[in-house]
């Protein structure tokens, strides 16, 4: 089990590691809301095909589709537009590297809301580190006088938190659904979200048409990074903890960074360079992956009492 989680981390880091190079070439053409439309709107009509041909069907019941619909808010419209937004003003590969946060928001929320994962002093070194990263990533925007990238490095940075908060969501709410099933749903409900939202506001029906390259990026998120990603998401989570499905955002950056320095040819500064390798740092000690502090969980809540 331990060897087929780490499989499927890899491979869901590869699907996803992509996808800010596919948001960058995208929304030079086509604005922010209506490209994760199209994004949620082909992973919602995949998802629902392949589950039809299973055999099987959509919830029936109101409680799920209510956990459905936070999620599909909190997991999928709100965070993907925010990355869309965001890379308007910074590169992919800054974007990837601040989705590697991801890991140090789940543990702390994770300690509060779930009964598996609890915040030690050994985390709480890691989450640290990682904020030091973070910091140091984002405050050089500060003093250079744009604030569109400040504003670019906050909401991918936001987008992040709500990956954390959606992690913990699905672990406490969605587990044991059949397959499909809840990336489905989900999918659906972030679709009917966005649609009102690309009409009211973007008006993409005024828009030219964009090139084959737009067209080829958006369906390469929909399908890869966002169909078949959530497949293997919400599969592994039936077997892992939040924070070890988190770590695949420590995966993530590399691909990232690879990606938008080789193919967009982006030149990252010192402060990208030194503050990825904090975060990378902090996300290793917060999964145990390198030995720093004592593992005695801390008593800070009951997080059996609390739900999330």
């Amino acid at each position: 089990m331990k060897l087929k989680n780490f499989l499927l981390l890899i491979f869901l880091a590869a699907l996803w590691g992509p996808s800010f190079l596919f948001i960058k070439v995208a929304v030079a053409e086509i604005p922010p809301i209506t490209l994760v439309l199209g994004r949620v709107g082909i992973a919602a009509v995949l998802l629902t095909v392949f589950l039809l041909v299973q055999g099987k069907s959509l919830p029936r019941s109101r409680t799920v589709w209510r956990h459905l619909a936070v999620m599909g808010l909190i997991h999928n419209t709100i965070p993907f537009v925010l990355f869309g937004w965001g890379e308007q003003y910074i590169d992919s590969a800054l974007a990837s590297i601040l989705n590697g946060t991801t890991p140090l928001f789940t543990i702390i929320i994770a300690h509060f809301f779930a009964t598996d994962d609890q915040l030690t002093p050994a985390k709480l070194t890691g989450i640290l580190v990682g904020f030091a990263g973070l910091i140091l990533l984002i405050t050089p925007s500060f003093g250079d006088g744009m604030q569109g990238t400040t504003l670019g490095l906050l909401a991918v940075a936001l987008a992040a938190v709500l990956y954390g908060v959606a992690i913990v969501y699905t672990r406490n709410n969605l587990r044991g659904l059949p397959p499909l099933v809840a990336p489905a749903g989900q999918m659906i409900l972030a679709s009917l979200y966005l649609l009102p939202l690309s009409l009211l506001l973007e008006r993409p029906y005024t828009l030219s048409f964009p090139s084959l390259t737009a067209v080829g990026s958006m369906l390469a998120l929909g399908v890869l990074g966002t169909a078949v990603a959530f497949v293997v998401y919400y599969r592994l989570l039936e077997t892992a903890p939040a924070s070890y499905v988190s770590m695949t955002t420590y995966i993530i950056p590399v691909f990232g960074v690879i990606l938008g320095v080789l193919v967009l040819k982006e030149q990252l500064t010192w402060h990208a360079y030194a503050g990825f390798a904090l975060i990378l740092l902090g996300v290793m000690i917060v999964n145990g992956l390198l030995k720093w502090g004592g593992k005695r969980p801390f008593t800070l809540a009951r997080p059996a009492e609390k739900s999330l």
